[in-house]
């Protein structure tokens, strides 16, 4: 399989119905991350307090020939053609070990 990584980075609170729609478009997995913002548009004053935004990196890897319609599930979703909304980019994985999608037994010809 040759895979491509998804990564998208948003606001905390928005990668579960994200994800969900990102599922829905053909992913069949997805991690997500918790991290914060340190550029100089994420960090805030308040009261002499640096207050630094929270957020959620996605991660989903997926066929290099079925990741399209997920970015833009994503993109949607996330409304990231929106300004201070989040980023998303993807990067061709050189190597991989340990992926398996799970195969479940079929009762009664249904999965």
């Amino acid at each position: 399989m040759e895979a491509k990584c998804i990564v998208a980075i948003v606001e905390r609170g928005k990668a579960d119905k994200i994800v969900e729609r990102a599922k829905k478009a053909g992913a069949k997995g997805a991690t997500i991350l918790y991290g914060r913002g340190t550029g100089q548009a994420e960090a805030l004053k308040f009261l002499n307090l640096r207050i630094e935004a929270s957020k959620e990196i996605i991660l989903i890897l997926t066929d290099v020939g079925e990741y399209k319609p997920i970015y833009d599930a994503i993109v949607e979703e996330g409304k990231l053609q929106e300004p201070g909304t989040g980023v998303i980019f993807t990067f061709m994985v050189s190597e991989l070990t340990g992926l398996y999608y799970r195969e479940y037994p079929k009762v009664n010809n249904v999965r």
